[in-house]
């Protein structure tokens, strides 16, 4: 109130507003010389005299003392120099509280009048005025209250809606929240210092206001207590009392605690503000609003820590990636551990979850409590977590080990089973250049998962040198390429001539159709780039059913032009597509239900392959003989079970292997290994084919061998299914007009093809 009345009426300078009651006043009390109004604190408000002498302000200080020591008091009169009456009134709200003192300074007595007229007889007279001015007072004191009130919501909203705003910041910047929350937390509130402790999260920030040094050491030595004030209460507890004579055990500090609570209502930490002894004490506000913002930083805590292993979430950790690499300073080199629990479903299937989950917590408690400085870490799915360290290659290998050592060591002794813990463990330079999370890591996943191929348990450091690593991470960069080309039907058919030679007999040539892709900027990308990474990640059965489906639909419009004719298309399927039972079913219906000649048809099998699934191999090659269709086993001599299984197929062709063609000049061995495949494959009335064939003289020495047709860029290269087939009229197509010249040409390929 005293701020605000005395912004609007400066002393010495009466308000406009209250010249009303001054005129009243002096209507009442014709003698009056001076009216001011004092304060509840003493504090001039407004005067019409400028110059308020000492005289006045003593008796109005010994009017507040008699005002507080009798609340009911009316006021009293007062003489100063020269026997001037003062009458001091008391101005009091509804609760008699006192709202100020209202002097009125009359003329002296003159010779004519006996003496002054009596408080209680001017009181009387100025009843009116005063009552007026009391409710003025109470006014002005309402508003001013409710403009703190209001005030006062209105920072508060200001707070809570701008942490709102910087949280999505926060999210698109990598801003730490928690921090930013704390800092606007201890600035709102007035305190000196803040902490936030969540030990289970191993969050420990300690915050201070206006540039001083936090008290860490009282936080040091408190923490506990703090944390045990916080759990014990439901609420917010404040304590206002610091340490004196009268209190010696007392805290040095005002403090407010807010306890953190999950929304299971499990008790994880605590919101702590404190001020200093001579700062004012916290009030109930102040622990609402304390409260509201612990409320939020649960929710912070809840979105970026993981609730099983205390170690970022997936979405909080990029965020901390993305900071990373945006402060990366040069010269500083950082590297990635990816770490997968081995065998975590046995664990599972026979101790129960419970205790999977407990490994899982307890593997995330080592990791934290290991982390060295800047270092940090998640748990991005369910057995497995990164962590990012600022270190090169040697020391994070060093790190890395220490926690495969201290994961050998967590084993959980729950009923009568034991369960043994071991971690695989890639490593790898962090890739500062890449977008996504998935590519960041990618070097070092693929570490990780050679670790578990040779034999889990161990620490596998990404190296160029290393191929198996190496391939492993070229997968992981185009397997997202090639999923890209299957969704936007960027994947093509190549055909390459199959070709006889002159010794065999009833042969007919025939096109084997290699899958290829094309990449978004329209460069073709051959199978060696991509096969492997669909064979590594499962969509061999998606591109096989692409493959037949595309390939039958190609030829369909020309099955009355190629029914009878000396001409077959070989179609590979992987062995993935075995283990699909609606694969096999799709197939056949394909087929059956195409109106194509089924010998214009053979279907492809590597022989590895079809040794890992021989039953089902042996049965889908069985039902494709029926059709009509022929099967060729390919890469044949390579497998270990070549010949057994050689006996147990229905194959109606052998494709040799091309490491025998190739060196089959300058290795007697290969040479001998297929001779001895022709030789078997005759016997038994099955054709062979050699693939690799490069050069001319490679073509003569297999002929000679007695291999019935050949493959290789010797006999032709590949072309593009559809320009093939552009040579095959359709039905519709009107009939060539004879051409003797054409006719004699076309016989002469004709006689260079045979």
């Amino acid at each position: 109130m005293n701020q605000t009345v005395a912004s609007e009426y400066v002393p010495g300078q009466p308000g406009a507003r209250f010249d009303p009651y001054v005129r009243l006043v002096r209507s009442l009390l014709p003698r009056t010389t001076c009216v001011s109004l004092f304060g509840a604190a003493g504090d001039l408000m407004w005067s019409t005299d400028p110059m308020t002498g000492p005289d006045l302000m003593n008796v109005v200080d010994d009017a507040l003392l008699s005002a507080g020591a009798n609340p009911g008091g009316a006021g009293q009169l007062r003489l100063i120099a020269g026997n001037q009456p003062v009458y001091l009134c008391s101005l009091r709200d509804e609760s008699q509280q006192l709202l100020g003192i209202l002097a009125v300074m009359c003329r002296p007595a003159d010779d004519r009048e006996r003496k002054v007229p009596e408080f209680g007889f001017a009181y009387s007279l100025i009843a009116p005025a005063l009552e007026c001015l009391r409710r003025e007072l109470i006014a002005h004191a309402t508003i001013e209250e409710l403009n703190q009130t209001v005030g006062g919501l209105d920072k508060d909203l200001h707070l809570l809606l701008a942490q709102g705003q910087d949280r999505e910041t926060a999210t698109a910047d990598g801003a730490n929240e928690l921090q930013q929350l704390l800092t606007q937390t201890i600035e709102h509130l007035r305190a000196t210092t803040g902490a936030l402790l969540v030990p289970e999260k191993n969050v420990t920030l300690v915050r201070a206001g206006g540039g001083i040094t936090p008290d860490t050491q009282f936080l040091m030595r408190a923490h506990r207590k703090l944390l045990s004030l916080a759990q014990s209460a439901r609420e917010p507890v404040v304590v206002n009392e610091t340490a004196s004579a009268s209190n010696p055990d007392g805290m040095p500090h005002r403090v407010l605690c807010c306890a953190l609570r999950s929304r299971a209502g499990r008790f994880i930490g605590v919101l702590a503000l404190l001020r200093d002894a001579a700062h004012e004490a916290f009030s109930e506000r102040d622990a609402h609003i304390a409260e509201i913002l612990a409320r939020k930083a649960i929710g912070v805590v809840e979105s970026s820590y993981d609730a099983l292993s205390g170690l970022y979430t997936r979405a909080a950790f990029e965020r901390r990636v993305r900071a990373a690499l945006a402060e990366r300073k040069p010269g500083q080199a950082w590297s990635a551990l990816y770490l997968d629990v081995d065998q975590l479903h046995a664990i599972n299937e026979k101790s129960g979850m419970h205790v999977g989950d407990a490994v899982l917590g307890q593997l995330g408690e080592l990791i934290r409590q290991r982390l060295p400085p800047g270092a940090f870490g998640a748990r991005i799915s369910g057995d497995r977590f990164v962590v990012l360290l600022p270190a090169v290659i040697a020391d994070a290998e060093r790190f890395a080990e220490s926690l495969r050592e201290g994961a050998e060591r967590l084993s959980l002794l729950h009923t009568e089973n034991r369960a043994p813990v071991s971690v695989s463990i890639g490593v790898a330079l962090m890739d500062g250049t890449a977008q996504e999370l998935a590519h960041v890591l990618a070097a070092a996943e693929t570490a990780c998962k050679a670790a578990k191929d040779r034999g889990r348990n161990r620490v596998a450091v990404y190296e160029q040198a290393d191929v198996s690593i190496v391939r492993r991470f070229a997968d992981i960069g185009i397997a997202d390429q090639l999923r890209e080309a299957i969704e936007q039907k960027r994947l093509r058919l190549d055909a390459q001539l199959i070709l006889p030679f002159a010794s065999a007999e009833t042969a007919r040539p025939h096109y084997e159709l290699l899958l290829r892709m094309t990449d978004e900027r329209g460069k073709t990308v051959g199978p060696d780039r991509f096969l492997s990474a669909a064979t590594r990640y499962q969509m061999m059965p998606v591109i096989d059913r692409w493959v037949v489906n595309h390939v039958i639909d190609a030829l369909m419009p020309r099955a009355g032009v190629l029914e009878g004719k000396a001409l077959g298309f070989a179609i590979n399927f992987s062995g993935q597509s075995l283990n699909d039972d609606s694969f096999a079913e799709m197939l056949i219906d394909r087929v059956a239900t195409s109106g194509l000649d089924p010998e214009l048809l053979c279907f492809e099998l590597t022989e590895n392959a079809t040794v890992a699934n021989l039953a089902r191999a042996e049965a889908l090659m069985r039902r494709l003989r029926a059709l009509g269709c022929g099967v060729a086993l390919d890469d044949f001599g390579t497998g270990l079970s070549s010949l057994s299984c050689l006996r147990q197929l229905p194959v109606t062709m052998l494709k040799i292997d091309g490491s025998f063609v190739r060196d089959i000049l300058k290795d007697s061995r290969a040479e001998s290994m297929v001779r001895a495949i022709a030789q078997l494959a005759r016997s038994m009335n099955i054709a062979t084919v050699a693939e690799y064939v490069e050069t001319e003289a490679i073509s003569i020495r297999i002929a000679e061998l007695g291999v019935d047709y050949g493959q290789g860029f010797a006999i032709g290269r590949p072309i593009p299914l559809e320009d093939l087939l552009t040579e095959l009229p359709l039905p519709s197509d009107p009939a060539p007009v004879p051409d003797e010249a054409a006719e004699g040409a076309l016989a002469g390929d004709e006689a260079r093809a045979g």
